[in-house]
């Protein structure tokens, strides 16, 4: 049975990671002549690059005042927590499904309305409508094309712990995607062989890097051969320097944590006074234009509406041999951030 995170011990070990990522940015959004009332404050662990456009396109369609702060997933559930009632967060927009998940086990956040749930797939939201996904992204081995084969690479991830790939992988302990990897990786396998697996990778010297932009960096360059990331960065720097770009993403036909499918999400904080913009503003989420943005501009997996293009160069979801793991089962944080100290891969 799992342990229920304690406040104190979350704001702890969230805080420790956030350490890592430098002091949130607050944006505000608005505009002269913006009529809306009562600001909405937006705690967002997405990156600004990434959803910044989107956000403003919401506060041009509506007149909605925004403001938003922008940290680490980390950051910010750990920020929601240590201000406890007395937060001003009205959204809590996530990287993934396990800070989301963390923040609904406090419970921080407000149950959502069914039209709001019942937009996305049941596998892509909490069981107990606490949060829902607004996005989609799949893990992926991101290799250099002018090094390696898709034939040399191995069929899960437990074949980059043997010595051929000796410093040759490259990971980022701190981002909270690779974390909910390892939370999945826990729940999939065990306790021990998570530990396993991460004490033989380390032991293997893999590369830590501070984000997944810099893993592609580093393959793209030769640094290093590979790296562990989300799909949609290869293809934002395919976008950028074209398709001569030379790296690829690797799917591992074993399937296994190595292609865990999560979920960006949203919920609504449990003490917010604007509740109904809130539920707005994830509506909007999960519209046709939002979903349109994720799979045109991030190259994300849309999620809600009919109809909504997937980006040709992005795998369909359905030739993804992915692990059948609920995304509720990745609210442990505390458990994983534990495991990354105790074996070494977080400070």
């Amino acid at each position: 049975m799992k342990k229920r995170l304690t406040l104190s011990v979350s704001v702890l070990f969230l805080a420790a990671l956030a350490g890592c990522a430098g002091d949130p940015v607050l944006v505000d959004n608005q505009q002269s002549g913006d009529t809306a009332a009562k600001p909405l404050v937006i705690y967002s662990g997405r990156n600004e690059n990434l959803v910044g456009p989107l956000i403003e396109q919401y506060r041009e369609s509506t007149g909605q005042d925004v403001q938003v702060r922008y940290g680490e997933t980390a950051e910010m559930a750990s920020t929601i927590l240590e201000e406890g009632a007395n937060s001003p967060a009205d959204v809590f927009y996530g990287q993934d499904a396990g800070a989301l998940g963390a923040l609904a086990k406090e419970g921080r956040l407000a149950k959502l309305p069914a039209d709001i749930l019942n937009r996305v797939d049941s596998r892509f939201r909490s069981d107990d409508d606490l949060w829902v996904g607004s996005s989609g992204r799949a893990r992926v081995l991101v290799y250099n094309t002018d090094e390696l084969s898709e034939a040399d690479l191995p069929a899960d991830i437990w074949g980059l712990t043997e010595e051929q790939w000796r410093g040759k992988i490259g990971w980022a302990p701190t981002n909270g995607s690779f974390q909910a990897f390892v939370t999945a990786l826990r729940r999939i396998e065990g306790e021990d062989r998570a530990r396993e697996w991460l004490t033989a990778m380390l032991a293997n010297d893999v590369k830590a890097y501070p984000n997944n932009d810099s893993i592609v960096t580093a393959v793209g360059s030769g640094e290093i051969p590979a790296g562990l990331v989300n799909h949609y960065y290869l293809l934002e720097f395919k976008a950028e320097k074209g398709d001569d770009f030379p790296a690829q993403n690797y799917y591992f036909p074993a399937g296994g944590a190595g292609n865990l499918v999560n979920v960006a999400g949203a919920g609504v904080i449990n003490t917010s006074d604007n509740q109904a913009a809130a539920e707005q503003f994830v509506t909007f989420l999960l519209s046709d234009e939002a979903q349109n943005y994720f799979a045109s501009t991030t190259y994300e997996y849309p999620l809600a509406g009919k109809d909504i293009p997937l980006n040709p160069a992005v795998k369909p979801l359905s030739e993804i041999n992915a692990p059948g793991i609920d995304l509720t089962n990745l609210d442990d944080l505390q458990g994983t951030l534990t495991l990354l100290q105790e074996v070494g891969a977080l400070n």
